[in-house]
Order: structure tokens, then sequence, then C-alpha cells
């Protein structure tokens, strides 16, 4: 009897000793190398099919209690305001204060530069409302690239994936995050250009910041957007404001529609289209609610109407603040300006225009937020689904954040900023990004054919869907005419997912010593992050498997010896 409880008391300490070594900062960095090299899960349904022979690793937690039923989920904890905040702070970034000129160069005349911004508004908003469709019938995060998936299988759902984890997400988190340093940092050298280690550097701290941010909990990750979002429409108000005072002193001969549609280059059809090519851009953003729909509260309602707020209010903000900067400058001194909304500062707010600049730093810090928080919960929804590391889909048993896809997408976003490529791969996957868009829209019909009869709390005409891919379409032939080498390098990159997704995860019979280390590794890194698997629920549709409590008992050991 003796001989049996002293060999339980030295089971106890070696676990607590493996938990007190597991947060050691070596094993930290350790883990993190590793968690770069995990393979894809192979536990993952596809239609009909059940992949994989490790549902233990799939199952629910049952040691803390966050929902009052003893299970840990997501925290529903999105609001409208806050669902509006990441809409709007998402779409406005810094473009609208830096460079809003290449809708203005492309279409050769100020009028006309307007209803370019106005009609591709429009459009967004028709595409927002097909989303807000598609985001209540398949009321999933991970937004189009689950409903691409559910709709047209698994291939076409990993590439969605596959170019957002390798280049779109990283990439854009990386040039926001310098936007914003170089803001910070450019008033400290007011005679040259800040150094390129320090930009870097500010826009790594940065990124740790927001990602410990969100790490820590949604609600305070939701508070910051709102935040910075908030501060970002104040500095557009006051652009707009100063553009209603300079028209009310008669500053106004741009806006003359005698004056407006002088062109200061000859028409041209190509140029046309690339400029509602770039208006379409600088609304980018519009469905990044629908990669959170399982934290909204109240999905079916909040979800459109934060829709259909933003969406006009962004339209309404990107019109009236052109608007304001051509009262104070020419069309040639706004394409000459490097930086419009400093030059219109410096033009009417005199000793007060250091506004502007601070502006334009606080609103890249909330998208480096909005960013890191959306683009998170698609590596999540991947990870569930059993096209990324098992791993990523687990969250903290007492935060419930999805801290390992968290720490994933800034990693992610760390080694880009060490890279000089990054706007040429933005040019190259810009394309498929816009691509996916068009095909997550055809999906809603085909989905409306294949089940016509499936509950839709909302249902819009078809009639905007097709007036959505008629734009479409439009734009994708003409960057094919333009650009055939940048789109035809966007598709390879695109396409090298494809000997990944079957390698990975249409493979089921892997060597049990391969399967056997991965899922070591995984356990030990879900004690080392104290994360568990979260209880989907009724959603358990999403590709997972009910299983038996091993790993998230065993981690209930760990942290609670004593049971």
């Amino acid at each position: 009897m003796l001989h049996f409880k002293s060999r339980q008391l030295r089971r106890k300490s070696a676990r607590l000793s493996s938990v007190a070594f597991l947060h050691s900062p070596f094993c930290r960095l350790v883990t993190l190398c590793l968690l770069s090299q995990l393979s894809w899960s192979h536990t993952m349904t596809d239609g009909p099919r059940q992949r994989g022979n490790a549902s233990a690793d799939w199952d629910t937690a049952s040691e803390s209690s966050k929902d009052g039923s003893g299970r840990v989920a997501l925290k529903k904890e999105i609001g409208l305001v806050s669902a509006c905040g990441i809409i709007v702070g998402n779409i406005i970034g810094s473009g609208i204060f830096v460079s809003p000129k290449g809708v203005l160069e492309n279409a050769s005349s100020v009028g006309l530069a307007l209803i370019v911004w106005i009609i591709t508004g429009v459009i967004t908003a028709i595409g927002a409302l097909c989303y807000a469709e598609l985001g209540v019938t398949i009321p999933k995060s991970g937004g189009d690239y689950s409903y691409v998936k559910d709709i047209f299988g698994g291939l076409a759902g990993f590439l969605r994936l596959w170019i957002a984890v390798l280049v779109i997400y990283p990439t854009n988190q990386a040039v926001i995050a310098l936007t914003f340093s170089n803001y910070v940092l450019q008033p400290l050298f007011p005679t040259c250009f800040p150094p390129e280690s320090g930009l870097r550097l500010l826009a790594a701290l940065c990124l740790l910041l927001l990602t410990w941010v969100n790490c820590s909990s949604v609600r305070w990750a939701t508070h910051v957007q709102d935040v910075f979002t908030t501060g970002k429409l104040l500095a557009l108000g006051l652009i707009i404001i100063m553009g209603f005072v300079q028209i009310c002193k008669g500053q106004y001969y741009w806006l003359e529609p005698v004056h407006a549609f002088e062109t200061f280059q000859p028409y041209d059809i190509g140029q046309i289209a690339l400029s509602f090519l770039q208006g379409s851009f600088a609304y980018g953003g519009w469905n990044f609610l629908n990669y959170v729909t399982e934290e909204l509260v109240d999905p079916y309602r909040n979800l459109p109407r934060a829709i259909f707020i933003s969406i006009p209010l962004v339209t309404f903000v990107y019109v009236f603040a052109n608007i304001a900067y051509v009262t104070a400058m020419s069309p040639q001194e706004l394409l000459a300006s490097n930086a419009v909304a400093v030059t219109f500062g410096e033009k009417l707010l005199g000793v007060m225009s250091w506004v502007m600049p601070i502006s334009v730093a606080l609103s890249t810090f909330g998208g480096v937020n909005g960013s890191l928080f959306t683009s998170s919960r698609l590596f999540f929804a991947g990870a569930r689904e059993g096209h990324l590391p098992r791993l990523l889909a687990m969250i903290h048993v007492k935060r419930c954040t999805p801290i390992p896809a968290l720490l994933f997408t800034c990693i992610s976003t760390l080694l880009m900023l060490c890279t000089s490529d990054m706007y040429t791969l933005i040019n190259y996957v810009g394309f498929i990004n816009y691509l996916f868009y068009g095909v997550t829209v055809a999906g809603q019909i085909v989905l409306r054919i294949k089940q016509p009869d499936m509950h839709r709390p909302i249902k819009v005409s078809l009639m905007w869907p097709v007036i959505y891919l008629l734009f479409w379409a439009f734009l994708l032939i003409f960057s094919l005419y333009s650009e055939p080498v940048v789109c035809g390098l966007g598709m390879a990159i695109m396409l090298t997912g494809v000997p990944v997704y079957f390698l990975g995860v249409y493979w089921d019979n892997k060597p049990q010593c391969f399967d056997t280390f991965i899922g070591k590794m995984t356990h030990v890194c879900q004690k080392f992050f104290i994360v568990v698997y979260p209880d989907m629920g009724e959603s358990r549709n999403v590709g997972l498997q009910q299983g038996p409590k091993e790993d998230d008992d065993e981690l209930g050991k760990a942290l609670n010896p004593s049971k």
C-alpha cells in the first residue's frame, strides 16, 4: 500500500515537473519552431468519407466551465457595434489617407473618379448582401473558405485557405504594420527616411503587442477595434467637414460639372476598367465579419445588420473624403502627393496639421488588430476542418481564445517582414483573392439549385449575385488581358497547394510512426498552450468527430494533479 502511494506521488511530481518545463522559455521557442512543421490533420469529413483514425484527438473539453454546461467554447462576445467596427475597421485602412489616387489616375477626371467610387461601393454592398445570406445559411466561422469548401468540396476550399495562409494575410498585415511604423517614426527623421531596420522592428513590436491583446481576451480585442475604428472615422469626419467648409467658401472649382469631367489625360476603356479594379480593392475587407460568425451575438440578426450599416457608411466616407480632397487640391497636386491626407492637413489645418499623420498611424494600428483577429479565425476554421495542423483548432481553457492560431498568424507575418518581396507577392495574389470572391458568390447560386429547400433566414433575389458576377467577370477578364504574367504567377502560387492537399489531407494511410509522432507533438503543444478542442454544440457537422476525451482528460490531470 505504501509502495503504491509512493508511486502515485512520484507520478504527480513528474507531471508537475513536465508542466513547469513546458512553460520554460526554451521550450516555448522549440514548440513554436515545431508548430510550423506540423502536418495537416487527417481527421476530416469530406462528404460521406470519414478520414483518419485519430478521432480521439477531436473531442470536447470537460475540465472547464465557460458556458455554464462544463464545456469550453468560443464566446459570443461580438455585438452589433463591434461587428460594425470589424467591417469598417478592416475596409478603411491607410489607403484613403495615403493614396486614394489610384482611382483618379486611371479614371482621368474628377467626375468619373467619384462615379467609380459610388459604383464600386454599390457593387461591394451587393457582394456583402450575398455573403449575408451565405453567412446565416452556413453559420460557421471561416467566411468564404467555409462556404467554398462546403459547396465545391475540400480541394477548392483548401486552395482558398492555402493562398490566404501562404501569402495574402501575412503580406497584408506586414504592409499595414510597416505603414504604421513609417508614420510613427517619420516625425523623428524630418530630413530623411526612417531606417529600414527601425521600421521593421517597430512593425514587429506592433504585431506582438496586438497578438498578446487578442490572445488575452476577445473583449479586449473588440474594444481595441472599436476605439481605433472610431478614431479613424473621426479623422475622416474632420476631413469631410473641412471639405464642406471649403465648398461654403466657394472652393468647388473641380466639382462643377463643367470642370469635373475635364480630362488630364485622354479617356481609355482599359484605364477606366483599371480604376474600377482599384476601387474594388479599396473596399477589400467587407467580408471579414463572416470569418467570426460563431462569435457573433445573435448572428442571424447582427450579421446582416452590421453589413447594411457598415457598407453604406464606408461608401459615404470614401466619396465625401475624395470630394473634400479636391476642394483643397487640384487633380495634379493630388496625384503628386505621397500622402494625400497629410498634404490636405498642411493646406487647411495649419498648426493642427499633425492630426493627419497621427490619424494614419492610429488607422493602421486598428487595421493590424482587425486583420489579426479575423485571419486567426480563418486559420482556426481551416484546422477544425482538417486542412491545417490540428493544434490550430484549439482554444485556451479559460480565455476561450484561439491562441495557437493567433501565434501562427503572428509568426507568419513576422517572417514576411524579413523579406523584401512583400509588395510583389501582393500584386501576384490580389487577382486570386478577387477570383475567390466571385467563386463564393457563384456558390450561392449553386447552393440554391442543389438545395432549394435549405433553411435560409435571409434569402436575397438571385438578381443580386448575377449582377455581382457580371461586374466580377468584367474585372477578371480585363485583369487577365492587361496583366497576364502577374495573374499567371498568382495562379501558379495557388496551384502549389494541390500536391500539398493530396499529400497532407487526402492521403489517409500515412506511416503509423508519423501519425504517432504528430499525435505526441500535438499533445505536448496542447499542454504547453493549455488549450483544448472547443465544444461545437449543434454545429459539430463542420468536420469534427465525437470521440473519447483522452487528450483533454490528460490535460486536466496535468493542470490539476490533485484530482
